[in-house]
């Protein structure tokens, strides 16, 4: 079936049930991921909200596989991270923000991870979350993934990334403009 441009950030019914079967599988095949939380609460926090559904099947379609890693005790949100094994195929081989993108002189990329995930209705990975999901399980251990920068890097042009290799999570410093086949970014939204 071939997908229209979604404008609207809403999923026909056949889209939501599919993609709440795939999450609820997720779910279930990686409980140690959010111990004590069952999936009928999740689903129901996710029926009620359409454009947390949407933004997950955005999730989904660009290679994050999307799974709960968290009930936040003080907003009483569930909050999902991409759990890809590596950083996630659709979101690859673009540079870290807008600025970046247009500091290139040629070889732009299509866009920028901020963007991105701007239009995917999420937000980036800081590093204290991409280290929260590394204690999860073993991620980016062949690629890399662009997490949220502080302002004050950002504004000397540069731009963090984190990977995990020899068992350690390990944080990098890069020109923001740059973009490589093997790094995207993973997000984070809370419903």
């Amino acid at each position: 079936m071939s997908e229209k441009k979604n404008d609207r950030k809403t999923l026909t019914a056949e889209m939501r049930s599919a993609l709440l079967r795939t999450l609820q599988a997720r779910f279930e095949a990686n409980m140690k991921r959010h111990p004590g939380l069952e999936w009928l609460s999740v689903q129901a926090k996710l029926k009620a909200n359409a454009e947390a559904l949407w933004s997950l099947h955005e999730m989904e379609k660009t290679g994050g596989e999307p799974d709960v890693v968290e009930l936040d005790a003080v907003s009483k949100k569930i909050v999902f991270f991409d759990c890809s094994p590596e950083t996630p195929k659709g979101r690859r081989s673009i540079c870290y923000d807008r600025e970046a993108l247009e500091a290139r002189k040629e070889h732009k990329p299509k866009t920028s991870g901020m963007e991105m995930a701007a239009s995917m209705g999420i937000e980036m990975l800081t590093e204290q979350q991409y280290r929260a999901l590394q204690d999860i399980g073993e991620f980016d251990t062949k690629t890399s993934s662009w997490v949220r920068t502080p302002a004050d890097v950002r504004e000397l042009g540069g731009a963090l990334f984190c990977d995990r290799r020899y068992g350690k999570v390990f944080v990098y410093h890069n020109g923001a403009e740059s973009y490589y086949a093997g790094r995207a970014f993973r997000g984070v939204l809370e419903v």
